[in-house]
């Protein structure tokens, strides 16, 4: 009589990896627990930083769209992607906006926050990967891409002190970014009343009535 659990049989046939060993998870040595904590907050303060950004942009679309705030708040919520969202506010801008300038400044300030997006999406999308005294050593990127013809998945970056240093750059760069659409918004909104007064014979929008 074969002894063997059916249940056995699958784990020897599995093409699972084995599982982690998770006390050092859990329980790491003072030092690195210190250090995971650094991690985390880092990762923490540019996440923060670039979500306060990405909500700035509902003003922009407001703006763009001569709507009110609720109204962009639906809008924005409902192109669910930040991709769908910028996409959104290049279009219109291209439609709305006649001076150069204001349109460049615009433009750089999207690519401004595409910069920080990336990193941004790198680390959401990623598996932090731990050792057996429980330190993060590194993370794998838990997306296919493709390079030269070839498709790659899994691209995996150490973790070190040069990764968090290029972290916190990237969120003194959202702040600095944050900052920069606030002074923008006021110039933008001056710029397409402007641009209203035009169409209307430089009368008050409120005079056609």
């Amino acid at each position: 009589m074969d002894d063997t659990h059916p249940h056995d049989i699958a784990v020897a046939d599995s093409n699972l990896p084995d599982p982690p060993s998770f006390e050092p998870f859990s329980a790491p040595t003072r030092g690195l627990q210190e250090r995971r904590m650094r991690i985390f907050a880092t990762i923490g303060n540019l996440v923060l930083n670039w979500s306060n950004n990405e909500s700035l942009f509902v003003h922009v679309l407001m703006l763009l769209m001569e709507t009110d705030h609720p109204t962009s708040v639906i809008v924005f919520g409902t192109l669910n992607t930040t991709r769908a969202r910028l996409d959104l506010v290049n279009r219109l801008a291209k439609a709305k906006l006649r001076d150069e300038a204001i349109a460049r400044r615009l433009k750089l300030l999207v690519k401004r926050f595409e910069a920080a997006t990336k990193l941004r999406n790198e680390l959401n999308h990623s598996m932090f990967a731990v050792d057996q005294l429980g330190e993060i050593t590194h993370t794998n990127l838990m997306r296919i891409e493709e390079k030269r013809g070839r498709i790659c998945f899994g691209r995996e970056r150490p973790l070190d002190d040069r990764r968090l240093e290029e972290m916190n750059e990237t969120a003194r760069e959202m702040t600095e970014l944050n900052r920069d659409i606030w002074q923008f918004l006021p110039e933008l909104e001056r710029h397409l009343r402007a641009n209203r007064r035009k169409d209307s014979g430089g009368r008050p929008p409120s005079a056609d009535k």
